[in-house]
């Protein structure tokens, strides 16, 4: 049986470890099905830093999360063992370093089977986070949500920064360029040619002015028929929200998703064959009222929902724990 989180009703949520959503530890469990895990690294952004600063913001928006998500009717804690791994040690000094370091913890935590939700940290961590899991799984298909391509080339003749992850990936073949989608783009670029090289690359977009023409439901469907049943990996830059939900971010653009629509749309990929996801560029200092803090903690939640739903049809029937909906829920 899961060990759960801190129970609300007997230990007030201000109080205590700030884990995510007050979880146990990796080394309070035998085994972790999916595990949270931070990345406080910001050496590769361009423009505000602070980012180091993200997993410990997002766990401590992130302890009035509650055991049952009624918006995918499970009870992801109890469905499987979910824990918090604490963060990666990665080089502030050296981005190459730092890089090799996040691919080499994340091999380490996925060796037994773990699925991994990590929180950034810039999008630079994206780069090893993907080499890790096109080991487990071979090329992944992407769905991005960034308010940018990140496909960029170099920055000051810097090949490893939180702007180019996605071309590094694609050049190194550990994405299935057959099923690579951005969402929630939007914003001024260098040049058409940014567009040019990122339909070169294999990348569809859905920008966030087709979210609202569109709909969440006809996106989701794009979405779905683009990635099949792929091993996908999803990458959230909390900036593809507009910056009136999220404020605290590195490169803030107006005109972007809601949370709501943001949420509504990871809703929608329930049974794709998710392996892997991360949420980065979360900016404490830039934030305010913990709202950026607070939708990156749900995204997360949402997203261990459905890493958790997938490890539910993975495992046999006579195997699986009776999710409890009412406990903890105070």
């Amino acid at each position: 049986m899961p060990v759960g989180p801190v129970d609300a009703s007997k230990n007030p949520r201000y109080a205590g470890f700030a884990t995510f959503a007050r979880l146990p530890r990796l080394d309070q469990v035998e085994h972790a099905d999916i595990a949270v895990v931070g990345v406080p690294f910001d050496t590769g952004v361009s423009y505000r830093p602070g980012a180091r600063f993200g997993p410990s913001h997002v766990r401590e928006s992130s302890r009035l999360l509650r055991p049952y998500n009624p918006a995918l009717d499970v009870s992801p804690f109890a469905t499987a063992q979910v824990v918090d791994a604490g963060d990666v040690a990665a080089n502030p000094f050296h981005i190459n370093e730092a890089l090799d370091t996040v691919q080499a913890s994340a091999l380490e935590l996925t060796s037994g089977g773990t699925r991994l939700v990590t929180i950034g940290g810039d999008h630079t961590i994206a780069l090893p986070l993907l080499r890790a899991a096109a080991e487990r799984h071979g090329p992944v298909a992407l769905v991005h949500f960034d308010a940018h391509l990140d496909t960029w080339d170099t920055y000051f003749g810097a090949e490893y920064t939180h702007g180019t992850p996605f071309r590094r990936a694609v050049e190194e073949g550990i994405l299935d360029t057959e099923a690579l989608c951005h969402v929630g783009t939007r914003g001024p670029l260098y040049g058409k040619k940014d567009l040019e090289d990122d339909r070169r690359f294999g990348f569809g977009i859905v920008t966030s002015s087709d979210v609202f023409r569109q709909g969440v439901d006809e996106v989701v469907e794009k979405i779905r028929q683009r990635v099949g049943n792929r091993p996908v990996y999803v990458s959230v830059d909390i900036d593809v929200l507009d910056p009136a939900h999220a404020p605290g971010t590195g490169t803030p653009e107006a005109g972007g998703l809601t949370s709501r629509e943001l949420l509504e749309i990871l809703r929608g990929f329930v049974g794709l064959n998710l392996v892997g996801a991360d949420v980065v560029e979360v900016a404490p200092a830039y934030d305010h009222a913990e709202l950026t803090g607070v939708a990156a903690s749900h995204v997360a939640y949402d997203l261990v929902s459905l890493l958790a739903m997938r490890h539910a049809d993975a495992e046999p029937e006579a195997d699986k724990p009776k999710a409890d909906k009412t406990a903890g829920e105070a």
